[in-house]
């Protein structure tokens, strides 16, 4: 029997129905998944409780509170201004709103009021606690519509206090379904289209981060729905960003893999085979990196910083699990015409053959990537000026670092556009002073030791009165002190505004004061007390899971590197580009943007993202790095590895970076700080200590940066058949 050896031998099939069956499971399963992102609102928890500070004092006195059926009833305060003094006709007409309100199913109580202003008699106030049985958002929404339907001639109405701020931050994430997802989808695609010039491959890619959504989006929805996770507002921006943000970082770098092994393979199945073993260690340690410093996060004591970690390491195992399964299924199935139309040259069209990369000269591969080639000549040349030079750079930005304000905001300044409760808020200001008795310091005490109680708090110049909560009884009766167990609840009114430093100071005073009452068991809580415990357990978060996070990514680089002196290298570089971004960050809010500050948790997220996503660059640069030093010795490995992964690390950072960045739609001052800082922080990653920094340090360490492993010794590199990459 005749042989044509000349003719390639038939491959079976196979791959194109495993290929079909994985696309038509990703489409048809998780496709229709995507209807729980629109009901992720349904699980969700914004109402204070769920940004306390787990076991802090101001959190104890809350659940302490309910005993004396004051524990979650959320004041909501009525404000009517005009342009003139408000007449006893008006406040009469007030007062009879005050009574329809006082009807309504979600509230308690009879309503507080209505009283004229101390300070400006051209406003009034009463105020309704709303029950915590019904949602505070809604709430206040039918609060609004009465009002609304109920004017009083001449007057405007208006709702702050607590429930109007915790409505109107529910109002604010109302984007996120949305606008958010609009605005990162579409500048992903954008930056894909620019870069592969082709019109079906960012559509692909694309699809894959949509398919990753849809599955976390379910797999959130069931872990909150049944309380295995806690989700808010936030941990959802956070989320749709992230996994968007993952999946095309993974995407990009199978994809870009994936070309070049294009051209040096005739067969498709075979370059998508040869890419997902070429990726699958630096996707999955980076990953990894990701979902296990995020999952550090549970050992913060705030409770929201606390609820992120898991919500968004499910997100991120989609787009890990979506960008290694779904997409090699349709590169596989769609060949060489995604990239069209320039796609990569076959083997017999000019492409030097061979097993894949690695085996090419350098001078082909520069040929092929000038410039990036050009770089890593740059860098070779003088690697010590080049990584003492941007070690400075990023030193000089680090020096702001310890001057980042994160003492926390007012509620005013939470928002970044004008709404309904900062604007009355003013106005009740402007009527009142800046003293609102809404928001009273809380105290437990002993009751044998309420007279001492009382007098201690009284007696520093900063509290204005202090009284027992009483017994319910006829208006204008003497009640009694209520007492629950043996304490009564001591309402403390303070002197100054009760969102101030001076009122955090106060409530810091107040605790001093009242622990000298010996026997008294005091414990101080309400809005402030919780603002200074916020502050104090975010700090206390950040010295315990930085150190954790540290630990963790350092344990996942050693086996991926094989090496202990490069994940130093690399953990050294990514600490000092937080520190500069976190400087940066100091000098544009604080200086040119002249922000008010920050809340506690940003720099804790910030250095989760931007050590746990920026070290992927890193990942990506040196696992490549070991991969041809094993073949050609260190140093021409790591001009190899700057070489052809310096277009593709570049999109991930400019893609992870916009995508970030997309939180700043959401009129958040805490979202717009971190998008800002992660956004920034990332490009520095992928553009500076990527491209210049790691590289060159690596070249002045020399083969030593692999120490105690073999790559790029003599004896490793000795070898240029792929076995030889095993290491």
């Amino acid at each position: 029997m005749r042989k044509d050896k000349g003719r390639p031998r038939r491959r079976p099939r196979w791959w194109a129905g495993a290929a079909l069956l994985i696309t038509l499971v990703w489409l048809f399963g998780a496709g229709p998944l995507g209807m729980f992102l629109g009901r992720l609102g349904e699980v969700q928890t914004n109402d204070p409780g769920a940004f306390l500070p787990v076991g802090a004092e101001s959190t104890e006195v809350s659940e302490i509170a309910e005993e004396f059926d004051r524990e979650e009833a959320v004041p909501a305060v009525v404000v009517y201004s005009g342009g003139g003094d408000i007449a006893e006709d008006d406040l009469a007409a007030i007062a009879g709103v005050g009574e329809r309100v006082a009807g309504e199913p979600w509230a308690v109580g009879p309503v507080i009021g209505p009283f004229p202003g101390t300070e400006d008699p051209s406003v009034a106030q009463f105020t309704v606690a709303i029950d915590p049985g019904h949602d505070t958002g809604d709430a206040v929404a039918e609060l609004r519509a009465l009002l609304a339907d109920d004017p009083v001639p001449g007057l405007q109405a208006q709702v702050t206090g607590p429930a109007g701020y915790a409505a109107d931050l529910t109002a604010a994430f109302g984007g996120i379904d949305s606008t958010l997802l609009v605005v990162a989808v579409s500048a992903v695609l954008v930056i894909l289209v620019a870069v592969y010039r082709s019109p079906l491959l960012p559509v692909l890619v694309v699809l894959a981060s949509l398919l990753a959504l849809g599955l976390s989006g379910a797999l959130v929805y069931l872990a909150a729905d049944t309380g295995l996770v806690s989700l808010n507002g936030q941990s959802q921006g956070i989320l749709f960003i992230l996994v968007v943000g993952a999946c095309t970082d993974y995407a990009l770098l199978l994809v870009a893999r994936y070309r070049e092994e294009l051209t040096t393979r005739d067969r498709v199945p075979e370059a998508v085979l040869a890419a997902v073993r070429g990726v699958t260690g630096p996707v999955l340690a980076s990953g990894g990196t990701v979902i296990l410093g995020l999952l550090c996060l549970l050992a913060a004591d705030l409770a929201s910083t606390r609820s992120l970690g898991p919500v968004v390491a499910i997100g991120v195992a989609a787009a890990l699990f979506s960008a290694m399964t779904f997409l090699p299924a349709v590169l596989a199935l769609c060949g060489r015409a995604v990239f069209w139309p320039s796609a990569p040259r076959r083997p017999g069209d000019g492409a030097a053959a061979g097993g894949g990369p690695g085996e090419e000269g350098l001078d082909a591969v520069v040929a092929r990537h000038r410039f990036w080639g050009r770089i890593a000549g740059t860098v070779s040349r003088r690697p010590r000026a080049y990584w003492i030079g941007t070690t400075v750079l990023l030193a000089a930005a680090a020096v702001f670092a310890p001057q980042f304000d994160a003492g926390g905001t007012g509620q005013a300044e939470v928002f970044r556009t004008q709404v309904e409760a900062v604007e009355a808020q003013e106005e009740l200001t402007r009527g009142f002073g800046p003293v609102s008795g809404a928001a009273p310091a809380l105290v437990v005490a002993d009751a044998d030791r309420l007279d001492e109680v009382v007098a201690a708090a009284e007696d520093l110049p900063e509290v204005e009165e202090a009284v027992a909560v009483t017994e319910p009884g006829p208006p204008g009766a003497d009640a009694p002190p209520l007492v629950e167990d043996g304490r009564v609840l001591v309402e403390v009114t303070l002197s100054v505004p009760p969102e101030s430093s001076e009122a955090v100071s106060a409530v810091g005073g107040l605790r001093d004061a009242l622990r000298g009452v010996e026997g008294a068991d005091t414990l101080v809580g309400g809005v402030t007390a919780t603002d200074l415990d916020t502050l104090e357990t975010a700090q206390r978060d950040f010295a315990v899971v930085v150190p954790l996070v540290l630990v963790v990514v350092f344990l996942v680089l050693i086996p991926l590197l094989r090496s202990l002196v490069a994940p130093l290298l690399l953990m050294a570089a990514n600490v000092l580009s937080f520190a500069a971004a976190l400087g940066v960050g100091t000098l544009v809010f604080e200086h040119l943007l002249g922000l008010p500050g920050a809340d506690p948790v940003v720099p804790l997220f910030a250095f989760v993202f931007l050590v746990a996503l920026g070290i992927d660059y890193s990942i990506f640069l040196m696992s490549r790095a070991r991969e041809e030093a094993l073949v050609h010795g260190h140093r021409e490995g790591v001009l190899r590895a700057l070489t052809v992964t310096g277009g593709v690390i570049t999109s991930a950072g400019v893609v992870l970076a916009v995508t970030f960045a997309a939180l700043a739609v959401i009129p958040l001052l805490f979202l717009f700080q971190l998008a800002f800082l992660v956004a920034f922080g990332v490009l520095v990653d992928a553009l500076i200590v990527r491209t210049l920094l790691v590289p060159a340090l690596s070249l002045d360490v020399g083969p030593r940066a692999w120490w105690p492993g073999r790559a790029g010794r003599p004896a490793a590199a000795a070898g240029t058949a792929p076995a030889d990459r095993r290491g």
